[in-house]
């Protein structure tokens, strides 16, 4: 199977919250924005992962922007 990328935004409260599945680089920046002003989140952000779904070989994620003061810069552990 090719290489496939997926876009997510993901929450910050006191830990990461539910990641969500975008389908466009775009509409994952929107949602990172809109989660990060629900109250009770410190922020979101943005990022895409590559790879192969049937192998389960994927990169490391890449962040695409971030919203907030309190979420790690370092995606590596997502």
């Amino acid at each position: 199977m090719a290489d496939m990328t997926y876009y997510v935004a993901l929450p910050f409260g006191v830990a990461a919250g539910e990641a969500t599945e975008c389908f466009s680089v775009n509409a994952a920046v929107m949602r990172a924005e809109a989660l990060s002003r629900k109250p009770g989140h410190a922020g979101a952000v943005a990022f895409s992962r590559t790879g192969d779904p049937s192998s389960g070989d994927f990169t490391d994620a890449t962040l695409i922007r971030k919203f907030g003061d309190d979420v790690p810069d370092d995606l590596s552990a997502l």
